[in-house]
């Protein structure tokens, strides 16, 4: 397949109209005249594309709906019936369930934009919930109302609790579909076959997020075929033809393809196509709630975020200590009990202690519960060679030196409840990279010693995505990407997939 050259595209109107005089009985968008016809051929093709995934878009936010009002409406009933007749209770869980769903709808809970997507979604619940009780708080002092406080304090939250549940569930029903090659949306990607490359690894990596990338369009072609098993359908003054030809939904544009003036007639091209436009930029790893985009005299100026606001680092130390010492107390005999059992099976102390280097390089003591022999350390060296860690870590998945209780507990990460004591004093977080040694700091290239910049946690995205299963560079790159995007939201959800993470046991030795 070989490709004209299309550098400097001005993406001009005769510019497509020259190409499609070279190359009839194909023709540009521009070359479709009067406006009318043009109107109508993208009118077809915006016919053709009610996808898959929007139906499934469709009858998600449908149903998501449907259940948000159901769960709304029995809470609401279940807290009305203890102070209002069988037919007031009703009419009130009905009220209920409808106010919660229309406060759903009013963020942009039930978004196509926000399917499947995790946080959004649980963040549009939370904000729905949060303006039912102030409508509530509203309408008993405007209308001298009796507003119970259970509807308040607990009718609102367990409307919130289902529909987070609910939203889960579907989330995760979906992912496995998307997986699967179901629910995807047309992507075509458009720039030169570096960045076009990158955008192919990540989306590829990651199909749970719904584009399937079916063509692209490069600068020239260089009689490329196709990259990484990708077909090349054309050159960037092709794309609108493209997309009304193979119904494509997304149009990613990569890196600097096009100009702002060529990115804007684009936009309007593709509008009357049909299809959504994303601009992926040169910036990587980096997203919100770090970016923001500021229109300054004219211009959208992406602004990437420098230093972390003090609101979202009180209220994530707050989070930190109130979760930890709720924990403590609940967790406290399940780490006495598996404390008396590393002291009868093993000689030797039932902790273990050791300086690990924390934020800003500042060293500490973590605290576990040992689960090797005591003279693991003296051990060490002889195991070198069979060394099965990544990068600078050390580890072995049938390390002699750990006991049989110290297995177990490794299995079910236990021997890491101590460091809640951590998380309390204000060495560690909750959610953060993992602590490294001293030796392993020495041993940091230049970047990597970002991870240093927050405190270290107790889970984080390696805990989540692999633990010890993970190679050296792909457990960096979460760490430097939790550092450059943590977020409240972030870290509630680390803690939430925490708990599956560690009941499977995998990546875990």
């Amino acid at each position: 397949m070989t490709l004209t050259a299309d550098r400097g595209v001005s993406w001009s109107g005769d510019d497509f109209e020259r190409r499609s005089r070279a190359r009839e009985p194909r023709r540009s968008w521009a070359s479709l005249q009067p406006f009318e016809a043009r109107r109508t051929v993208f009118n077809e093709s915006g016919r053709r594309r009610a996808s898959a995934w929007r139906a499934v878009g469709h009858r998600y936010a449908a149903v998501t709906a449907a259940i948000d009002a159901t769960i709304a409406g029995v809470a609401g009933y279940g807290v009305a019936i203890s102070y209002l007749p069988a037919e007031q209770a009703v009419l009130a869980g009905l009220a209920g369930g409808a106010l919660f769903t229309f406060m759903v709808s009013a963020v942009g809970g039930y978004s196509q934009e926000r399917l499947g997507d995790g946080p959004g979604e649980f963040q549009s619940v939370l904000r729905a919930a949060g303006l039912v009780i102030v409508s509530l708080i509203a309408y008993a002092f405007l209308f001298k109302a009796d507003v119970p406080r259970e509807a308040v304090f607990i009718g609102v939250p367990l409307a919130a609790a289902g529909g987070c549940l609910v939203r889960y569930a579907r989330r995760r029903r979906l992912h496995e579909a998307r997986r699967a090659g179901a629910a995807m949306r047309s992507t075509l990607v458009v720039g030169d076959p570096s960045s076009v490359q990158r955008v192919i690894a990540d989306l590829t990596a990651a199909p749970h997020h719904g584009y399937r990338i079916d063509g692209l369009c490069l600068h020239a072609g260089d009689g490329v075929d196709e990259i990484a098993g990708v077909p090349v359908v054309g050159a960037i003054a092709d794309v609108v033809q493209v997309v009304a030809d193979r119904a494509a939904e997304v149009v990613i544009i990569t890196g600097s393809s096009l100009s702002g003036d060529a990115l804007r007639r684009l936009s309007w091209a593709l509008g009357r196509a049909g299809a959504h436009m994303v601009v992926a930029p040169d910036i990587v790893e980096v997203s919100g709630p770090r970016l923001s985009v500021r229109p300054t005299a004219g211009l959208s100026l992406l602004e990437v975020e420098v230093d972390t606001p003090r609101r979202r680092l009180v209220a994530k130390s707050i989070i930190d200590v109130t979760l930890a010492v709720l924990a403590g107390l609940v967790l406290l005999p399940v780490v006495m009990a598996a404390a008396l059992a590393v002291r009868l099976t093993s000689a030797g102390p039932a902790f273990f202690s050791q300086t690990r280097i924390g934020v800003d390089g500042k060293p500490f003591t973590i605290w576990k519960l040992r689960t090797m022999y005591v003279d693991a350390d003296a051990r060490r060296d002889a195991l070198m060679a069979d060394n099965e860690g990544a990068g600078l870590l050390f580890k072995l998945k049938a390390d002699p030196r750990v006991t049989s209780v110290g297995r177990f507990l490794r299995k079910y990460s236990l021997d890491e409840l101590p460091q809640l004591w951590n998380v309390i004093r204000g060495d560690m977080s909750l959610v953060g990279p993992r602590p490294p040694l001293e030796v392993e700091v020495g041993a940091y290239e230049d970047e990597v010693h970002r991870r240093l910049c927050v405190k270290p946690g107790l889970t984080g995205l390696w805990q989540v995505s692999g633990r010890s299963d993970l190679a050296w560079d792909e457990a960096v790159r979460l760490d430097l990407r939790y550092v450059d995007n943590w977020s409240v939201a972030m870290d509630l959800m680390i803690l939430w997939k925490t708990g599956r993470a560690v009941l499977t046991g995998s990546g875990a030795y």
